[in-house]
Order: structure tokens, then sequence, then C-alpha cells
């Protein structure tokens, strides 16, 4: 996965909901289309839903939350720019010291005043060992948190963590709501009160996430009064109800994006949205289980893939090759990492180690078959590909791949053992993907580490990177994983997939940052839709 990237992987929160046809979601705008629902309103497709509204929990971790806002925020071109912070942080001389002065006049949607308060409230109570927050080790370098006075944050870190800022992007949650509930359990993890352009007016889980506008909100109100994300797993029933005008967009894997662009329903115009991003898919290869455990299987099935055939054939030229989390054409790629397509060499390397070809054609090691299960998430047409591409060609090389479809709830308890058509990436910094990704201990920690991946080597060079504030050592730190995993690779990266949107065309604004794997919730078009203004006719 990563139901975030999410993040799987790197984690995700989001647990998707299988829709398997048009009748099992009701309408999102509860009546007529909802793309009909009005000239202020719009409804969105998308793919998945997280497990809980409170950010305390996870949600909104890298933005875009619509209910929430944090110290900071990422404008179009994923600079930071503050938010409940009225400038960028100052920072000490020594990297360990971050002071914020944070926005005057702001409040929550339920009329309280926002406050150093609970900006403390929050990262305090993430950090607590009681919360079930997976995403918790994010903030390790925080040391401590404090406020001074009404207006001012200072956290103190362990270490001089140089993407510390990015972190800060992530939601602040009120200290007199959530702070008298349960954190794992409480109704404010389904009925969130925040700072955030956005309210929450309902949420109907596998169907839809719904939202008026903040008519108090600090930034000024939105000009989309209601906003309704529908919820739809199954790509095929997102595109058939973007056709047919209940959707006013939606995310779409390239096949059929491109079948729905120009006129919609009712004669409307869409348009086609691309965004670069660091979303990967990958294979992961599980130490637990006797095939996907042998390093020779592993720099077999390395080679083996046919990446650029899967970039022209499934992706249909929207995406690249990916050799590993890190996208070719980021300054963090480390060159000559690049692995060409070589059946002939993935053979060697089986036969060098011993897997020797049976009667069916399937290789074989001391009576173990090289042969092992794939799993992929049910509806996802570019998972399900993916998966479909690689058996292809492992097959040819002679190791038996067994696809699979299922929920994330049959899948997640065979990780340890079984191989997962998953996904991950973040565009904030190497550190937010890689480090849960490939950390050791953090092994089988719900959907960090689904590999149950361990290189010592690894293992150092991501804690070097992430204690560092110089550039320079961060960069060959990140270049040691990147060699790393071409020798030893606890995964096979497949592609980089650009996301597509279709959108009608009947609002200005609409823009794309560089996304992350979690796209669809906080990412899209709609990132910044309390921006979009009404297209004038």
């Amino acid at each position: 996965m990563t139901a975030r990237t999410v993040r799987g992987v790197a984690r995700a929160t989001l647990a998707a909901a299988l829709i398997t046809g048009a009748a099992a979601c009701s309408n999102p705008a509860g009546g007529a289309a909802a793309g009909s629902a009005g000239a202020d309103s719009a409804v969105v497709g998308i793919a998945s839903e997280p497990e809980s509204l409170s950010p305390l929990l996870g949600y909104g971790k890298d933005g875009n939350s619509k209910i929430f806002d944090g110290l900071l925020t990422h404008d179009a071109g994923m600079r930071l720019r503050p938010a409940l912070a009225e400038a960028l942080p100052e920072v000490s001389a020594d990297g360990l010291t971050y002071t914020y002065k944070l926005r005057q006049g702001v409040k929550f949607s339920d009329g309280a005043p926002f406050s150093a308060k609970d900006v403390v409230f929050t990262y305090r109570t993430i950090l607590d060992p009681k919360t079930n927050n997976a995403s918790k080790t994010e903030l390790d370098a925080i040391s401590g948190v404090e406020a001074r006075g009404e207006d001012t944050v200072v956290f103190t870190l362990k270490y001089p963590y140089a993407p510390f800022a990015e972190r800060t992007v992530l939601p602040i949650a009120p200290q007199h709501i959530a702070g008298a509930q349960d954190v794992n359990s409480g109704e404010f993890t389904t009925r969130p009160v925040g700072t955030g352009p956005y309210l929450l007016t309902g949420w109907s889980k596998g169907e839809k996430i719904s939202f008026k506008a903040n008519p108090a909100y600090w930034g000024g109100e939105p000009a989309v009064k209601k906003f309704t994300m529908a919820v739809i797993k199954d790509d095929d029933v997102r595109a058939t109800r973007l056709r047919s005008g209940e959707l006013d967009a939606a995310i779409l894997p390239p096949n059929l994006a491109k079948g729905l662009g120009g006129k919609g329903a009712g004669g409307t115009a869409r348009t086609t949205l691309a965004a670069k991003t660091f979303d990967y898919r990958n294979v992961t290869l599980p130490t637990h289980h006797p095939v996907t455990g042998d390093p020779a299987v592993r720099r077999a099935l390395d080679v083996a893939v046919d990446r650029a055939a899967m970039v022209d054939k499934l992706l249909e030229g929207a995406g690249k090759p990916a050799y590993g989390p890190v996208p070719t054409d980021s300054p963090w790629f480390t060159a000559g990492t690049e692995r060409a397509h070589d059946l002939e060499g993935a053979k060697r390397i089986l036969d060098d180690a011993g897997w020797k070809a049976g009667a069916d054609g399937v290789r074989v090691k001391d009576g173990v078959r090289a042969s092992f299960p794939l799993w992929y998430t049910s509806g996802d047409k570019i998972r399900q590909d993916h998966a479909l591409a690689f058996a292809s060609d492992a097959k040819k090389a002679g190791i038996e791949v067994k696809t699979e479809a299922g929920t994330w709830e049959v899948i997640e308890p065979r990780m340890k053992t079984e191989a997962v058509l998953a996904g991950g990436g973040s565009p904030a910094d190497p550190d937010f993907d890689q480090y849960p990704l490939l950390t050791s201990s953090l092994a089988g920690n719900g959907f960090n580490n689904m590999a149950w991946y361990d290189n010592p080597v690894v293992d150092r060079a991501l804690g070097d990177a992430r204690r560092s504030g110089d550039p320079a050592v961060r960069k060959a730190a990140y270049d040691t994983v990147q060699r790393e995993l071409v020798k030893d690779p606890g995964y096979v990266f497949l592609t980089h997939i650009d996301h597509l949107y279709v959108v009608n065309d009947t609002w200005e604004g609409l823009t794309t940052q560089v996304e992350p794997h979690d796209h669809g919730l906080g990412a899209g078009p709609w990132w910044n839709v309390e921006a979009w203004k009404p297209k004038q006719k």
C-alpha cells in the first residue's frame, strides 16, 4: 500500500473501503446528481478514506486537511508558508530550537480562541505513548514543546533535524474539546472541530465525507460553500459516476482518464490535470517467506522486471521507472542506481544460487518451489495491472507469482510472510518516506516497513540523515541507502506514477502540487478548494 502514503507506504492511514458497484454507493448529494448540486458546490470522487478525522491520530499530517490548519502550510510549489503561525519559524544557530509566533484573532469553528496551548496539547498528545498514532516516530526529534504566553510556541529538538519545519504542517487540535475525551476513541475522532476553511457536516464511512464553508475562517470564507468527497474505491465505478454527471471531478488511472475529457454530462466541459508525484508502486519481498526472503531471488526479481514497459503500457506514459523511493528527476536521486531490464542476468543470479528449473519451469531449491502469492487491493486497476505485469516478468525468470485481490482487512494480517503490491512516497523530505519504509525497528508496525527489511547499513544511514543538518551529509547518507537497495533489495520498485484528475471546467484556480502517495484526500486539484472561484460565463 500505503492506506499514506500511505502512507503505504509509508503508513497509510487510509483503510480503503471496497466499493464493488454503483449500487454500493448512494448518491453523495442526496437527491439530484451530485455534479448538479449547485453553482457553489463541488463533489469529487476519491479512492479511499481515513480511519479517523483526528490529527492526534494522524489525519492530515501532511497538510491540506480542510477542517484544520497547521502552523505552516505548502503553496502550489510546495514551499512552506505561514498558516496558524504568522511567519516562518525562527531557528537557533545550532538548529535545536524553533520558535513560532502565532497568528492573532484565529478561532476554532465553535468560536473558542486558538492559542499556544492548543499547539502544545497537539504535539504532546501525539507523542504520548498511550496515543494510537502510528506516525509518532515522525516527531522523534522533539525533546520538548512549550508555550510562552498566548502567542508563542517553542520546540526544542534532541538533534538538528533538518526538515523539522516541514513537520509543522501537522494540524492543530483544540485542547478544550479533544483534551476532554479519550484520544483514541472519543467523539472528536469522527466529529472534529478545527480552525480550517471547512466544517464537517457528515461522514458516512465507505460512502462520503461532507463539508460546508467556514464563514468565520481567518483566511476568508470559501466560494465553494458545500464540498463533498465521495469515497469510491473502484476505479471503474468512479469513472462511471463522473461520466454520468454525479461527480464534478475524480482521480482516475490513465486509461480511464483518457476517455473522459472534452464534454461531460449535460454538455459541461471537462479538463484533465496531471500532477507530478513521488508516488511509487513496489512489491514487498517479506524476509519471513522462504522464497522472497532469499537474497538471490530478490536481486533476480529486481532486474527481471521491465519497468519501461510498465510505464508505456500500464501508465500510457504518465509516469517513470522507479528504482527506489526517490524519483529519478529528484535532486535526492542517486545517479547510477538505475537497473536495466536484464532477464538473462536474472536467470544467472538464480542459477548461481542453486535455484534450478523444475519440470513445470518453476525453479526449485532444496525442495522449495520458487513460488509466492502477491496481493493487491480489489478495485485498484493500477495495482492490479502492475501485479499482473510483475508476475509475467517473474515467470520468464522461472519464478511463479500468484496474484490475489483483497481488501486491506484481508491483506494486512498476511503482510509478514506474503508479498503485497504496495505504494508510498513523500515529496517533502527523504526522511518522511524512507525512514518508515526501511528502518528495521519499525518492521511490522502497521504499514511501516511492510517487507520487514533489515539492513544495518541502511539503518545507520537513515539515522545519520535525520540527525544531521548538513545537506552534504544527508545527501551522502541517502546515496548509501539507494546503493544498498541495489545490492540488497527488500522491495522491487516498479514505477513512479503521475496522478490524473478529470474535472468539470467550471471553477477558476485549479492547480496541482507535487503530490505524495496519499492522493485524493488532501491532494488533487482540491488541495486549495478554499481558493476556487466560479468561472465567469
